[in-house]
């Protein structure tokens, strides 16, 4: 049951990029479709919790979840979802991968922390994939909203980084809380802080919101992609350890290359092929120490360090 959790989410969080460039390409407005993802997702979660009681809604007055929010939830979702306009959900999921080797660059700009050398080498490996996606099109005159699509969804990363290493120095303030309730907390937080960006920045008009591309992303999403996609991660974290949960970011990219290729033509070229493996590459050599790690680990062991604990963070 745990390889079959784990397929299914790798699955589910690979397509969810190719869900969010089907509704926004119909129309929907960006931060309004994030926005609203969200706060239904999280709203949902927290009134199931609160009905186990297993938590309560007073964790919405805290400004540890707005602040956490902020980070994972609306700096990230609200530049991935404007960048998709213009760039494929194959590149946005091989650009979002990123985000590991960002907090570690993040952990050693801030807090000075050391860096081993395999995670030098494993970041620098990912960094040449990114190259390797994005300067070929820049040399062939691609068009600047493409290239600036790009560049929100990395600096999207920046936001998630801060809010995983922020999340990291509050978690334990709310140990008697379950971590399924904080998370829609914080999606909750999240949401309206990008309904409150779309007030200010978009226009949204009703009918391009009833298109069944829309309506059909939108259901996809917040079910599929934020109620069942975090359940069964937060699941798998409680029934092996946050290290193997946290291997779909190696799978789902290629899922979402795949996908966008097959059933919404995207472009695939060898450049796109070949970054995405050096970017994945390098997550897994800085991830899992295939450059001499001093200790084999178990996937499927209960009890991890901490260090290999800030990694099992979910995101899709």
């Amino acid at each position: 049951m745990i390889i079959v959790h784990f397929i299914f989410m790798c699955i589910i969080f690979g397509t969810t990029f190719l869900a969010i460039k089907v509704g926004v390409d119909a129309g929907a407005p960006p931060f309004f479709s994030a926005g609203s993802r969200f706060v239904l997702a999280g709203l949902l979660i927290l009134i199931w919790m609160t009905w186990k009681k297993k938590a309560s809604f007073s964790l919405l007055l805290r400004k540890e979840m707005w602040l956490i929010g902020l980070g994972l939830t609306s700096g990230t979702f609200s530049l991935l979802y404007w960048a998709e306009q213009y760039v494929s959900s194959g590149t946005a999921a091989i650009l979002s991968a990123t985000a590991p080797i960002v907090i570690i660059v993040l952990q050693f700009v801030m807090y000075r922390d050391r860096v081993e050398r395999r995670k030098i080498v494993g970041c620098f490996i990912s960094l040449a994939g990114v190259a390797m996606l994005v300067l070929p099109q820049v040399s062939l005159g691609s068009n600047r909203l493409w290239l600036l699509g790009c560049i929100a969804i990395l600096l999207g990363q920046l936001f998630y980084a801060g809010g995983a290493l922020y999340s990291k120095k509050v978690i334990s303030r709310f140990s008697d809380t379950s971590p399924i309730a904080q998370n829609a907390a914080q999606m909750f937080c999240g949401g309206v802080m990008m309904l409150v960006l779309s007030v200010c920045s978009e226009r949204v008009h009703l009918e391009s919101l009833l298109s069944l591309q829309v309506v059909g992303s939108q259901l996809y999403l917040i079910i599929i992609g934020s109620m069942v996609g975090h359940t069964i991660f937060y699941w798998l974290v409680a029934n092996t350890n946050p290290l193997f949960p946290s291997m779909w970011l190696y799978i789902s990219p290629f899922i979402a290359v795949g996908i966008g290729g097959v059933l919404y033509n995207e472009a695939l070229s060898i450049y796109t092929i070949i970054g995405a493996v050096l970017t994945i590459v390098g997550l897994v050599v800085v991830n899992t120490g295939l450059l001499g790690a001093r200790k084999k680990e178990t996937f499927f062991a209960k009890e991890v360090s901490p260090e290999r604990a800030d990694r099992g963070l979910s995101k899709g």
